[in-house]
């Protein structure tokens, strides 16, 4: 049996008070167990990132529970949510959320540096994540020197080299061609398949989604259907990823 990672029960997600109050969510319930690989899906307004974000740790549910391996999220402060996610969760965004004046190894080596690891270790992490994902020789170029789908790989190693347990990747494809978008999908999915990451990708395109193995539907702030998919992609487009933990084992 894999292990229960993530779950939500009763979670629920109010912003205004009054005449304003929306409810973004609605009673979520949601388990997630480890190396799975989800596809969260729906239409603008249906809760899906307000979900995420949850997820993230980047917002608290306004009742409910979510436990991460048994601790109780909803409970921690804010530092201590912070930690949680400097430790386990790696963040992919739609639109990169690169430093424009700073190198791939110095955008890399961020969240390395915000958890107090000493500039060897997040040398080496940074380099071997780069490798990992095929930007070997790109180091010291700036974002304004990659083209999207670089940017984008850029992300990818800046959440894989802290050796995450989680990546959550908000529409990581959204803005990239048809090609480059398969070549990251293939980076998410050797991520998942080969080294165990659990993956959770918030996307409204179907072709990326059907590299998930599994279909979690949004739709007014409650799961409408959590599915299987029966026919995922299981085709990897692009080099075999390294986790950048066997650097970090090594140092």
């Amino acid at each position: 049996m894999s292990e229960l990672l993530i779950s939500l029960r009763g979670v629920t997600k109010k912003y205004g008070i009054g005449a304003t109050e929306l409810m973004a969510l609605k009673g979520i319930d949601l388990d997630i167990t480890a190396g799975e690989f989800v596809a969260i899906m729906g239409p603008s307004g249906s809760g899906k990132s307000t979900a995420m974000n949850i997820l993230g740790c980047l917002d608290t549910p306004s009742a409910g529970q979510y436990l991460f391996k048994g601790a109780h999220v909803e409970a921690l402060l804010r530092d201590q949510r912070a930690r949680l996610r400097r430790r386990y969760l790696g963040f992919v965004f739609q639109g990169f959320n690169l430093l424009a004046r700073t190198s791939a190894q110095e955008n890399v080596e961020l969240p390395l540096l915000y958890r107090g690891d000493s500039a060897s270790v997040r040398r080496k992490a940074a380099a071997q994540a780069l490798e990992s994902v095929g930007l070997g020789g790109w180091e010291h170029h700036t974002p304004a020197e990659l083209s999207g789908g670089q940017q984008q790989r850029v992300a990818i190693a800046r959440a894989i080299a802290t050796a995450p347990a989680v990546v959550l990747a908000d529409e990581p494809t959204g803005n990239l061609d048809t090609q480059r978008s398969h070549e990251i999908m293939g980076l998410l999915l050797a991520l998942n398949r080969d080294h165990g990451i659990t993956v959770l990708m918030v996307t409204h395109e179907p072709d990326m989604a059907a590299y998930a193995r599994r279909l979690v539907h949004f739709l007014d702030g409650q799961i409408s259907r959590d599915v299987p998919n029966p026919h995922p992609v299981t085709a990897v487009t692009a080099a075999p990823v390294e986790p950048a933990s066997v650097v970090a084992e090594a140092t």
